[in-house]
């Protein structure tokens, strides 16, 4: 017998199939991006608030949001934002936007130590960059930026969430994440914080590489 076809067996031998249980976690974070949403106060100052609940459909952008935070409200009244998406090793920052509100006062359902912050990107450290399509700043750190219009919002059917569909209409890119000459993502220099289960982490290597993929794999 080879050694391939000894290898075989022994990797099924130790890789048993796995035992579950049924659980009841309170959240299910499953590993998605962290975005910075900037959406326009009533006065014109911008909001900026931390999103764990974000995937994108082609240029449709959906973000889960606390139906009672100011994030919600400014996009119920205008809907142009930006969504930016940090760097894993920004995850301090994001952090630090984390117990702030720009609601006056505080509204009920927010964690408890949550406080009131009326300049969001000076609290985080974090610069703001004029829009091109939307009255909100983008934020100048995040390597990967969108202009976004929110088109349509649901309330879950607790009342306490608020599902919103946006179009994008603008993408911005640091330099150093897009493939020369093209209008690609580089996946292997663009790497996102990840929110995985209430903890922040970044990705690693890769696995694999999709028959649909438009980059070179490595």
């Amino acid at each position: 017998m080879n050694t391939e076809q000894q290898t075989g067996p022994a990797r099924a031998a130790a890789s048993p199939t796995p035992e579950h249980r049924t659980i009841r976690p309170r959240i299910l974070y499953f590993g998605t991006p962290v975005v910075l949403v900037s959406t326009a106060n009533d006065d014109g100052t911008p909001n900026l608030a931390p999103i764990s609940s974000v995937w994108a459909l082609g240029h449709l952008l959906v973000l889960g949001l606390g139906a009672t935070g100011q994030t919600a409200r400014n996009l119920a009244e205008r809907p142009g934002f930006a969504a930016c998406f940090p760097a894993a090793e920004d995850w301090s920052r994001v952090e630090r936007l984390a117990p702030l509100t720009g609601r006056d006062p505080v509204p009920p359902g927010k964690p408890p130590g949550c406080r009131f912050e009326a300049d969001k990107f000076a609290a985080a450290g974090l610069t703001p960059q004029e829009s091109e399509l939307v009255a909100p700043p983008r934020v100048a750190e995040c390597p990967l930026q969108l202009e976004a219009r929110a088109v349509r919002a649901d309330a879950d059917a607790s009342g306490d969430l608020v599902v919103v569909q946006a179009d994008v209409l603008r993408v911005h890119a640091d330099t150093r994440v897009v493939v020369p000459g093209t209008d690609h993502v580089d996946p292997s220099r663009w790497n996102p914080l990840i929110y995985n289960f209430r903890h922040y982490f970044g990705l690693g290597r890769q696995h694999g590489h999709s028959h649909r993929s438009e980059t070179p794999a490595p």
